[in-house]
């Protein structure tokens, strides 16, 4: 089929939605009102002050019955993420130096990587459970390794990478035998599976608002009644003397919102698994030498499908599926900025390579048969290289020779945060990324022209653009400035950041 005919049909499907979803009228018309209508602060003692801190009282109240928790047990943050840090962080220093070992899967949360990560630096021990080729985690290898030195279990409900859901409750049961903790993070299992706290039996959970259809920057820690947490924000007496700080009312009340179509979703991911098992099939006839990263039973979320495409680059390919409206990620949103593997990929066994040639598919609950069919013709184009193709260049092959070339032309699409990270290839334009279109103009149409950014996602996205613009001699170069400075040491010290010119 003819490029032209994709061209008049270009449609926009949404399928990041293990990234953020997006937020639902009835969430923002919610925010809208207490925004303008219940400005008060409710750590005073006005009327105004009061109708806020019921607004906040009754969300509580009913993300509580949400995840068959009491409201006392839910906390209120800014992410899911400072939730998980929070959980971490305390139990570490509440424990020490009686306990030092943390047994976690190698598949959380960047956020909880990090704070792992963290404390091993402090003097903590981590060890990783073992997981198969599909994520789920190796029980008797869990059984030998919990001990009387352990003070915590990490694990979470469902993996936002590959979708693979843990057994908690058996998990739970077994580190509550020798009287160990357990904390899931459960932000991608919110309204995708049923969620009762209570019959999973764990001490802590995450929760976040964006996942849900709810807006950024809420969260919500759950405590089970009994369980220790320590202040992690001082300096007020919000959220039980947990957490400081005046409260984002409009952010919680659409939180809770969001909560309410949580049963309409999981209603709907009977259709969503269908819809997902038709997408795998029609994958496997049009390219049968992928590798699939996500179970196909019940141990999966119904929405999320990861693939190895084969002989593929994971961002050549995502740039293409962009420039026809179609969302899909590499892995996890919260390390989009690295050219490092991902660490989910590489738990269960897959190569750097095989890494670098993996999309994931989430997809949202109200996902229909004709957008799927629209994403598979597009990818059925472009794995079939029948769709106009990118350049791609190895940070090995940019050398000396080739940055001083004539008839090159080094155009860095980086964010100004990442170039106070890493300097610049010689001899580069700098464009700003999100306006990138009007500087079409600057570029002649017979350079080789090389585009660069921070890790080899973002590069290929104005690449593609810009060879349906007529650009013909165009490559990104792969892995980004970030790869370019590991693989040519000597050189990125002897002649980065020279000679930049700022569009």
């Amino acid at each position: 089929m003819l490029l032209s005919h994709f061209l008049k049909i270009r449609r926009k499907v949404y399928l990041d939605n293990n990234a953020t979803t997006s937020v639902l009228l009835s969430v923002a018309r919610r925010m809208n009102h207490v925004l303008r209508k219940h400005y008060g602060n409710p750590s005073s003692l006005s009327h105004d002050a009061i109708k806020s801190s019921v607004i906040i009282d009754d969300s509580r109240a009913v993300i509580a019955e949400t995840v068959n928790a009491d409201r006392s047990e839910i906390f209120f943050t800014g992410s899911a993420s400072e939730a998980n840090n929070a959980v971490i962080k305390s139990l570490a220093e509440h424990s020490f130096p009686a306990k030092k070992k943390i047994l976690s899967t190698p598949i959380e949360h960047a956020s909880v990587m990090s704070s792992l990560a963290y404390l091993e630096q402090k003097g903590f021990s981590i060890e990783y459970i073992p997981v198969d080729s599909k994520g789920r985690v190796l029980i008797e290898s869990f059984q030998q390794m919990i001990d009387e030195a352990t003070f915590l279990v990490c694990c979470m409900l469902a993996n936002n990478e590959i979708g693979v859901i843990q057994d908690i409750k058996q998990i739970t049961e077994i580190a509550h035998s020798k009287q160990v903790p357990v904390f899931s993070d459960c932000v991608q299992a919110l309204g995708k599976i049923p969620v009762d706290l209570k019959e999973l039996n764990v001490d802590y959970a995450s929760f976040s608002a964006h996942k849900i259809h709810g807006p950024k920057g809420v969260g919500a820690m759950y405590v089970n009644s009994g369980s220790f947490i320590s202040s992690f924000i001082h300096g007020g007496h919000q959220e039980n003397g947990l957490r400081a700080g005046t409260e984002s009312i409009h952010n919680i009340a659409g939180f809770a919102e969001a909560c309410k179509n949580v049963k309409k979703n999981l209603k709907l991911s009977v259709k969503t698994k269908l819809i997902k098992d038709f997408f795998i099939n029609e994958l496997i006839r049009i390219k049968p030498d992928i590798i699939l990263n996500s179970v196909l039973d019940e141990n999966c979320l119904p929405n999320t499908v990861n693939v190895v495409f084969t002989g593929v680059n994971n961002a050549a390919l995502m740039a293409a599926l962009d420039y026809f409206g179609i969302a899909v990620s590499a892995g996890s949103a919260c390390n989009t900025q690295s050219n490092d593997a991902s660490h989910v990929l590489k738990a269960i066994g897959l190569t750097d390579q095989q890494t670098r040639e993996s999309i994931r598919f989430s997809l949202p609950a109200d996902i229909s048969k004709s957008q799927i069919k629209y994403v598979l013709s597009i990818l059925e184009q472009a794995v079939s290289e029948k769709l106009p193709s990118i350049g791609m260049l190895e940070p090995k092959q940019l050398n000396e020779e080739l940055i001083n070339h004539p008839d090159t032309l080094i155009v860095d699409v980086r964010f100004w945060h990442d170039r106070l990270i890493v300097k610049g290839i010689p001899n580069s334009r700098e464009i700003n990324f999100f306006a990138f279109k009007k500087y079409f103009k600057h570029f002649p149409l017979d350079k080789n022209i090389i585009l660069v950014c921070q890790g080899g996602f973002f590069a290929p996205i104005i690449g593609y653009a810009m060879k349906q613009h007529g650009y013909k001699n165009v490559q990104f170069l792969m892995l980004g400035i970030i790869g370019w400075q590991k693989a040519n040491p000597e050189l990125y010290n002897k002649i980065a950041g020279k000679n930049i010119i700022k569009l």
